[in-house]
Formats: structure tokens, C-alpha cells, sequence
């Protein structure tokens, strides 16, 4: 199947019982069962569920992987690719990283004895020289959040094969319909279903795809001993987001791409980042290894100013003030209050986060009304 086909139908069936051509929400904690071990597949709902099934094997075939495992949150299934190391294994990640993966890192797993190494992000493109005989996995996120880097997933994962090393590559940003990691030699995907996969910001979810059966099954295994699963309710609104996710991603690229341009042509406009635009450092490996630019914007003000770039946000009427993105109406972040705060100050501004950056998720509004909302917020002093 093709991608906006197999968004609509891979991994779910009508049910069979009713012929209902939507997935029951299976709001159940426990299955019966004829005898002791004699079930029909589902026992007890924290170690499985139909309708979180269904969600699995439809992300699972959206990534062109083999198997799909969701999680209550983003940052449970980092927890859970986390959770596969022992102390003193050595984790690599680029040190422009989502501010809730950084503070997971080292703050619940580095006092347990994880070693982590935050490297740069031109580093990472020469990834051979930064590993170590400790080293188990490199973590990759591409577009990086908020600044946007691009990095090479397919030539990352070449070299961490040679070593026998994992790579892990958080795709929330592009989603299915832009990037496929694991069809680039990553062993595992995550995302944070809350952002487009969902796409109506109503639920909050994670989801890691592979197709490696042993990792899958340690995998499965850490989601049910730890429990941090997703209720049905919110694998039936993901299971209805995507259905639309190749229409809504057309119009948030769409969007975002004539934001991106008219931003940086704005008088009071200092740096934008967005991998579309042709002088961004990554536009061309972007344009090699995703199927278009992605929905999210960041920029600065040319004048530097906090107090300028809190006016801004206050002032923006179509653009909602928020944590999150990946909905379909215009959201945005200060990400050195919100996404990153949860890093310290000195670490933001050595990766070049400022306390003035403005990250926009660009939604399907008509882009006229986004565009209209932007100028009169910046233009105001």
C-alpha cells in the first residue's frame, strides 16, 4: 500500500463480531477465560488490549516496521529504550535534544548509572571518533527541537552497525508521512504520539516501532512490567488522527514553508530556522532524507529583546500560547520556559537556545490568517 492507503487502513479490520468499520474502544481491565491459561489472546488489559492492538500494528506498518508498542507518554517510551541498558553503558545524543529527553537522561537515569555524552551537533556527523567500548546507543532526533538541525540518520546508523551499537531515532517532528527512520538502518523509532500522529491535541501517547523480534520483545516486556500503557479511549482518537495524517502534514509543510519565507523577510526579524529554507545548513540532506520540510518554525527577533518576544506571543490571536505542537491549529512555544525548561540556562545558551527564541507549529488554518496574525503581533512595539 502507499502512504495515505495504508494510513486508513493498515492494521485495522472491521470488527468482527458487529462489522463496525471503526475500532471499538475496548474499555475493559480483564478478559474472561474459559480455563486457567485458555483465553482468546488478551488476559488482562495492562499487558494487552484490542483496540491498542489495532493502534500497534497501524504504526508499526506507517514506519514500515514490524512491530508497533505504545506508551502512556513520549518521554514512558524513552523510558522504556532507556530502561534496556545497565550501568555503565554509554548513551550518545545530540545536545540540541527536546528538553524533556535531556532531563529524563540525566536526571532519572544518569544518578542510576547511565553514562550520557551530549555532543554537537557537527559531531555527530563524524559519530566513528565519539564512540566508545561503552557505548550501546546512539540517540538521534531529526529535525531537532527547537532549533531544527537536520541530522544524517543513514549514515549515523552505517556506522554504529559496524560497531554493533543501537541507534534510536525520535521521528516525532517529521512523523511516518515525512521520515521513515528504520528504512534509513535505525533499530528503533519513537514518537511522541501527542504531536501529529494524534494530530488533534486531545490525548497524550508514545509509541516505538522496530523490526528486530529480540528487541521487540524486551521491549513488550519493560511495557508490561512497568505498566505505563495508553487507556483505549486515547488509541481510538489516534487511530482516527491518523487516518488524516497524510492531508494534515500536506498542509502543515504547505504552511509552514510560506511562513518560514515570509519571516525571513520581515524588517524585524532576526534568525529563522526551518529546514526548508534553502540557507539552512541542512536544507539539502533534509531534501534527501524526508519528504518534505515539517510544520514547525523557529525564529528570533532581530532586536534580541525578552521582554519584545513575550509581547509578541501575548499579542498572537490565531497562534494559541502553548506547550505541544503537531495539532491542527497554530500553537506557540517559548521554548526556554516550556519544552526546555527542565535544562539549565548555561546548557541552553551553549547550544544556542536563547531565552528569545519563538518556536511556532505552524497549523492548517488558512495560512493567510496565520500570516496576518504573525505581522501584527511582531509589529507591535
Amino acid at each position: 500500500m502507499k502512504f495515505a492507503t495504508k494510513a486508513i487502513h493498515a492494521g485495522v479490520e472491521p470488527d468482527p463480531s458487529t462489522g463496525a468499520i471503526m475500532t471499538p474502544i475496548y474499555q475493559t481491565s480483564t478478559y474472561v477465560q474459559e480455563s486457567p491459561g485458555k483465553h482468546k489472546g488478551y488476559e488482562y488489559a495492562r499487558g494487552s488490549n484490542p483496540t491498542r492492538t489495532a493502534l500497534q500494528n497501524a504504526l508499526a506498518a506507517l514506519e514500515n516496521g514490524k512491530h508497533g508498542i505504545c506508551y502512556a507518554s513520549g518521554l514512558a517510551a524513552t523510558d522504556a529504550v532507556l530502561k534496556l541498558f545497565k550501568p555503565g553503558d554509554e548513551i550518545i545524543a545530540p545536545s540540541d535534544i527536546y528538553g524533556g529527553t535531556y532531563r529524563l537522561m540525566k536526571r532519572i537515569f544518569e544518578p542510576l548509572g547511565l553514562v550520557f555524552k551530549f555532543v554537537d551537533i557537527d559531531e555527530v556527523g563524524e559519530i566513528g571518533r565519539l564512540l566508545s567500548e561503552k557505548t550501546r546507543m546512539v540517540w538521534l532526533e531529526t529535525p531537532t527541537n527547537p532549533l531544527l538541525k537536520i541530522i544524517d540518520i543513514e549514515c549515523i546508523t552505517r556506522v554504529c552497525k559496524e560497531h554493533n551499537i543501537l541507534t534510536c531515532v525520535d521521528n516525532t517532528f517529521a512523523s511516518p508521512y515525512l521520515q521513515n527512520p528504520l528504512d534509513l538502518g535505525a533499530d528503533i523509532v519513537m514518537h511522541s504520539v501527542t504531536k501529529y500522529l494524534g494530530g488533534h491535541s486531545d490525548t497524550v501517547m508514545g509509541a516505538l516501532i522496530t523490526s528486530d523480534d529480540e528487541l521487540a520483545a524486551q521491549l513488550k516486556f519493560i511495557q508490561n512490567a512497568s505498566g505505563a500503557v495508553p487507556g483505549p479511549q486515547d488509541c481510538f482518537l489516534v487511530l482516527r488522527g491518523i487516518k488524516t495524517l497524510h492531508i494534515r502534514m500536506q498542509r502543515h509543510c504547505e504552511n509552514a514553508g510560506q511562513v518560514a519565507v515570509w519571516l525571513a523577510a520581515h524588517p524585524k526579524v532576526g534568525k529563522v530556522y526551518y529546514p526548508g529554507l534553502p540557507d539552512h545548513p541542512g536544507h539539502e540532506l533534509a531534501g534527501k532524507q524526508m519528504r518534505g520540510f515539517g510544520g514547525v518554525v523557529s525564529f528570533e527577533l532581530k532586536d534580541d529583546s525578552y521582554e519584545k518576544a513575550v509581547r509578541t506571543m501575548e499579542n498572537l490571536q490565531v497562534f494559541a500560547l502553548g506547550e505541544s505542537l503537531g495539532g491542527v491549529e497554530s500553537l506557540c512555544t517559548h521554548p526556554a520556559s516550556m519544552s526546555h525548561g527542565g535544562m539549565p540556562r548555561e546548557e541552553r545558551l551553549k547550544i544556542g537556545l536563547k531565552d528569545t527564541l519563538i518556536r511556532l507549529s505552524v497549523g492548517i488554518e488558512d495560512v493567510e490568517d496565520i500570516l496576518a496574525d504573525l505581522d501584527q503581533a511582531i509589529g507591535i512595539d
